[in-house]
């Protein structure tokens, strides 16, 4: 969990560095010093210095007009991952629903307004949606995020809310707040047509809500009756077992 701190315990350099990696994306691979200052809100000449900075350490390359940044950034994901249990306990408990559905799993936990893949166990079936660990995807419209977010404290979901527009966050409260009175979340074709997809929060020995795990499938496959008679049974057995499986 995030907590405040003081500026003067903070380093700005840091900071500064990290949204620059942050501000590459999809939708930008590949950004000129312009574009990073204007994606990050820094100075044209603070943005360089972090871009240069990231070039000389590795995690970034120039070729001349724009920056991209190289696999080595990849290590700082695999800082996390390899400093928590937690994907390695999921993944067998994902296996087993896939096995059981024959669709894919997934699990992912809440950064922001995001939710981060951090284990999937994948069904050979082709979809337009990509995904694979570390993939991100918008909280407010996926089961995953609905979950997690029917999870959060009132005061931590209304901070949500209220950063969604107003019409996206009418919806979105009274979807999170199904999804705290059933128990899971339940998306129909929000995220792509087509593509319906079910959510439950995965919680640890001591109760607390630590990532959610979902069953994907096309809308043809995934009807209202195998939703109830399979993939709910499925992924609620899973959560038992992991509530007794991860370390509070």
């Amino acid at each position: 969990m995030r907590t405040e701190l003081d500026k003067a315990d903070t380093l700005g350099g840091l900071a500064r560095g990290l949204s620059v990696i942050e501000a590459f994306n999809p939708q930008r691979p590949r950004a000129s010093i312009a574009d990073i200052a204007r994606a990050t809100g820094l100075t044209r000449a603070a943005a360089r210095r972090c871009l240069l900075t990231l070039q000389s350490l590795g995690y970034a390359e120039f070729d001349g007009k724009f920056f991209t940044l190289t696999p080595r950034v990849l290590r700082l994901g695999g800082a996390y991952l390899s400093s928590t249990a937690l994907p390695e306990i999921l993944q067998p408990e994902l296996e087993a629903v896939r096995e059981a559905v024959h669709e894919s799993c997934s699990a992912a936990i809440l950064d922001g307004p995001d939710v981060i893949y951090v284990a999937r166990s994948a069904a050979r079936r082709i979809m337009s949606v990509s995904l694979g660990v570390g993939s991100r995807l918008p909280a407010h419209c996926t089961s995953l995020g609905r979950a997690l977010l029917s999870m959060l404290p009132e005061a931590r979901l209304e901070a949500f809310l209220a950063s969604l527009p107003p019409e996206a966050a009418g919806h979105t409260r009274a979807a999170v707040l199904a999804a705290r009175a059933a128990g899971y979340a339940l998306v129909n074709e929000e995220l792509e047509p087509g593509l319906r997809s079910v959510a439950m929060p995965v919680r640890d020995m001591r109760g607390r809500c630590v990532a959610a795990i979902n069953i994907g499938a096309h809308a043809g496959r995934a009807t209202d009756e195998v939703v109830e008679t399979l993939f709910l049974p499925a992924l609620r057995r899973a959560v038992v077992r992991l509530a007794e499986r991860i370390p509070g």
